[in-house]
């Protein structure tokens, strides 16, 4: 499960430039930065279909849930495909958050923030539209020996370099999904 993460700037140039690239290109429309929580709006990466570069879009995390009721903010990358709310997603409009790691709390309810080695931990996701905004979900995997002592799932995490592999190649979809994630940085909060 993932249900925050955060975005910070002050630390991270890649981040800050991806922001940057939306404020001017949504003035006025903030991105969340330091903790995001779902229905804010983030930074997504996604292929530009004019130009076919990995560009960075504004996004709100979280698909309506069904009959506009809630929100969906995470897929089991098990099911996806099989889920009519998200298997044309998956197939043509992948997408990844660019993150600096994300939150997940054990039983005791201590915090603890989830970092792979890149600068920037990216999670992979889908998007789509309604009414006319652009909305993300993070898809989900079983947790790796080194998160499983405080949840049993987690957001799958993409590789710095398998940006492009992920967000443009469609028939590599499966093999990302089934991908047991790589040992990740565990830090203690609170």
């Amino acid at each position: 499960m993932c249900g925050r993460f955060d975005v910070d700037i002050e630390k991270n140039k890649e981040l800050k430039k991806i922001l940057h690239t939306l404020d001017r290109k949504y003035p006025g429309n903030r991105v969340k930065q330091g903790e995001v929580f779902p229905t804010d709006q983030a930074a997504i990466l996604i292929e530009d279909p004019k130009t076919h570069e990995i560009v960075p879009e504004l996004s709100k995390w979280g698909f309506p849930g069904f009959q506009g009721k809630g929100m969906i903010i995470n897929a089991r990358s098990e099911t996806a495909m099989e889920k009519a709310t998200f298997k044309e997603s998956l197939v043509l409009r992948r997408c990844l958050v660019p993150t600096s790691g994300f939150y997940e709390w054990d039983e005791a309810k201590n915090k603890y923030l989830f970092q792979d080695s890149s600068e920037i931990t990216y999670l992979a996701g889908m998007y789509n539209m309604y009414k006319g905004l652009s909305h993300f979900v993070i898809l989900t995997t079983n947790a790796n020996p080194s998160m499983e002592d405080v949840h049993s799932r987690m957001p799958i995490v993409i590789s710095d370099g398998d940006k492009e592999g992920w967000i443009k190649e469609r028939e590599k979809t499966t093999a990302f999904l089934e991908k047991v994630p790589e040992a990740l940085k565990k830090t203690r909060i609170r």
